[in-house]
């Protein structure tokens, strides 16, 4: 919790908003999308999609393969409580749904489905797009595919296996728009499956890296990421760390408050 706190007070200071930035690329994003507002309907879908989940009172047992939880004190839970606790929040529900709408990302990668709202909001951004997301724990895999059907989320492709096991055939036949990094917390892994995911990239594709600041090992690894030869611009935004590719671009790194 102290780190957390910490970090926060850190980034605050380090942070920016609109005015602060010189790249027009990064001050449009931020402008028409970062500060815009999120289409009422696609909010209504979320929200219809969260009432699904809360409304579901029975326990499964959750087979954790990255870092664990913090707050889970064990693998059997209440998936009402997995929704409310582990589900992305409305705050980056709606910022994700305006990202994917604003580049038209068509083909997305999720490495983490859970429950599959993250994912959800994916499809919700963009309809047309293809999406595959991957999940290696059976049970909540089996409880996100259920809510595919149900909510007609007919454009996503849930991939139920280990990401080491599966990964490499994915990429090996597509080249994705976006990647959502949200599977497994850990500085390592983070690494492996980011170096991993660069064989799939083309100029405009975007990675999104869900808490770069959640341990000091993934403020690491997000150090690390912004290194590499091939990102131009980062954007830190605190919960997340979102990478392009532009070559075209000199090479930025931006701390935003959203």
């Amino acid at each position: 919790m102290w780190f957390q706190i910490n970090s926060y007070f850190l980034f605050l200071i380090a942070s920016t908003n609109k005015h602060g930035v010189h790249s027009p690329f990064v001050f449009n994003l931020i402008t028409e999308c970062f500060n815009a507002k999120t289409n009422s309907q696609k909010i209504k879908v979320l929200n219809n999609i969260r009432n699904y989940f809360y409304k579901n009172k029975t326990s499964i047992i959750v087979n954790d393969f990255g870092k664990g939880s913090k707050i889970f004190k064990s693998n059997n839970r209440k998936i009402a409580e997995i929704a409310k606790i582990a589900g992305i929040n409305k705050k980056r529900a709606q910022l994700l749904i305006r990202i994917v709408d604003y580049f038209k990302s068509k083909t997305v990668l999720e490495l983490g489905t859970s429950l599959g709202i993250g994912t959800a909001v994916l499809s919700i951004g963009n309809p047309n797009a293809k999406i595959t997301t991957i999940e290696g724990c059976q049970n909540t895999a089996k409880l996100a595919q259920e809510m595919f059907f149900e909510f007609k989320f007919s454009n996503i492709h849930l991939v139920n296996n280990d990401f080491k096991k599966c990964l490499p055939i994915i990429l090996k036949e597509n080249k994705f728009d976006l990647v959502y990094f949200d599977g497994n917390h850990q500085k390592a892994a983070t690494l492996y499956y980011f170096n991993q995911c660069l064989s799939s990239i083309h100029n405009n594709s975007i990675f999104i890296f869900d808490d770069i600041n959640w341990s000091k090992e993934m403020q690491e690894a997000w150090e690390e990421i912004k290194k590499h030869p091939k990102v131009t611009v980062t954007i830190n935004t605190y919960f997340w760390g979102i990478v392009f590719f532009r070559a075209e671009q000199a090479k930025q790194h931006f701390t935003i408050r959203v």
